[in-house]
């Protein structure tokens, strides 16, 4: 469903995007192309800064938004998710924060006052909160990293990691376009 927020902005989605119908997006979002938005998932950019203003949440092309995800933001701070990126099952992205090109984000991990660099995989149930995460990184199942943890204590994504999340965005390309050519039949 896309809906207008308090502030009059509507939802803005590429014609080649997908977004399930039981997903809601609200506000000042921009989908680009090719993005696949699964069932139920919650996008919502509707809380203003002090002076009445927000910034969009952007998702680029050819990402993913899998089933459960909730991106919002705090007091109208940007939110952007790079091309070719997959969110998976139940996170939580909550802006101010951005996620770089080609990532990988793990069921229910959450993501907050962070940038995730281009090529990380963040598996699941892990935080990201307060640190930025350089290019390339591989946080482990269940890691908690906020301001003040190591990042030398992890290390530099294993090429298993990259096919796999490779794999992850081409299965939901092709989810873009069989529902797509679904909607188009009926």
């Amino acid at each position: 469903m896309l809906r207008k927020n308090p502030s009059g902005h509507m939802p803005s989605v590429a014609q080649s995007a997908f977004i399930d119908p039981t997903a809601i997006v609200c506000g000042k979002v921009i989908i680009e192309d090719n993005v696949f938005i699964g069932p139920y998932a919650v996008i919502r950019a509707d809380e203003v800064d002090d002076t009445g203003d927000m910034q969009p949440i952007i998702i680029k092309k050819n990402s993913n938004i899998q089933d459960g995800v909730v991106i919002h933001s705090k007091s109208g701070a940007a939110v952007s998710i790079g091309e070719r990126t997959s969110i998976a099952h139940r996170s939580i992205i909550h802006g101010p924060c951005s996620v770089g090109d080609d990532v990988f984000i793990g069921f229910n991990s959450v993501v907050f006052r962070s940038h995730v660099g281009n090529g990380c995989v963040v598996r699941h149930n892990c935080v990201v909160d307060g640190l930025d995460l350089p290019k390339d990184f591989h946080v482990p199942p269940m890691t908690n990293i906020e301001p003040g943890f190591d990042l030398n204590s992890i290390s530099k994504v294993p090429p298993e990691y990259s096919t796999f999340s490779e794999s992850v965005v081409s299965a939901n390309h092709d989810l873009v376009k069989g529902y797509k050519k679904l909607a188009n039949e009926l």
